[in-house]
């Protein structure tokens, strides 16, 4: 039986919440160290981790990475204007609703019954502005106002891949768009060994915007194992070094590349059009052992 960072006891016979979605076999499973903390998974794959109790709590290294992004963005508890493509628990827009209070966000998530699934089980801050439309994301995305974003975040899977529409210039195009000037774009990439969806991500990020970062596990950017990278994009000076500390000192350390080592890391990688686009590759097997 777990316990809460705030003693809070999880009841010994509480059980997953299974339930068939959109997408597949979601399961909400009960974290047993934290008191209403649950993880939700589809077709075994591990897609979000949230504490009711605790929304500023990410517990996955990817979302503790755009965590960072969120942080970064703009001064401390500054509201912001967040577009979040993929919604899976609704976990970075507890984080920024948390973090960044009297933000405005809207959420475009496909998967129409994951979503009740998730509002019914893991219930919103009624007083968060957090609006939640089923759509798919690149169809949600144009129905956002010019330039009224601060913040875009892409973290869509379907089937633990990325959909190629979501991967190409024209896409960007769209998030430009949505974008405010001096807005950030922010996406949860996936890639294996040799790392050529990555690479090519990067390509096409670099041929909409002037300046790029991304964090990752070091073995994912050396292409020894399949890993989520975050990728970071915008028309200004990023916070590197600051980035760069946070990264190396979450419990999963991640490292930086920027500037000429991340043009380096392209290896001559073409932009990627919707003419071209496939989606990302399949994780492994192995990953969710």
């Amino acid at each position: 039986m777990g316990k809460s960072r705030s003693g809070r006891r999880r009841p010994a016979g509480e059980q997953a919440v299974v339930e068939n979605v959109d997408g597949g076999l979601a399961e909400l499973i009960p974290d047993r160290e934290r008191g209403r903390a649950w993880t939700l998974m589809i077709d075994g794959a591990p897609q979000s981790h949230v504490d009711l109790d605790d929304p500023a709590y990410l517990s996955f290294e990817y979302q503790r990475r755009l965590g960072h992004v969120i942080d970064l963005i703009a001064p401390p508890g500054r509201p912001v204007h967040a577009v979040h493509l993929g919604g899976g628990a609704l976990t970075l827009a507890r984080y920024v609703a948390a973090t960044r209070p009297r933000s405005t966000q809207q959420v475009v998530e496909r998967d129409a019954a994951l979503v009740r699934l998730v509002r019914r089980e893991l219930p919103l801050d009624p007083n968060a502005r957090i609006r939640v439309r089923s759509a798919d994301a690149r169809a949600g995305l144009a129905r956002v106002p010019d330039g009224w974003a601060d913040l875009v975040i892409t973290d869509v899977f379907g089937g633990a891949r990325t959909p190629a529409h979501l991967t190409s210039t024209e896409f960007l195009d769209e998030v430009r768009r949505a974008l405010k000037p001096g807005g950030v774009y922010a996406a949860n990439l996936a890639d294996g060994p040799p790392l050529a969806h990555l690479r090519g991500q990067i390509a096409t990020a670099a041929a909409r915007f002037a300046e790029l970062a991304l964090v990752a596990d070091p073995a994912v950017l050396r292409g020894k194992r399949f890993g989520n990278a975050v990728l970071v994009a915008c028309d200004h000076p990023l916070p590197v070094a600051e980035l760069t500390r946070r990264a190396a000192s979450d419990p999963h350390p991640g490292r930086v590349e920027h500037g000429r080592a991340l043009t380096d890391f392209t290896g001559g990688a073409l932009p990627v059009t919707d003419l071209a686009a496939v989606a990302s590759p399949a994780p492994p097997p192995s990953v969710f052992r």
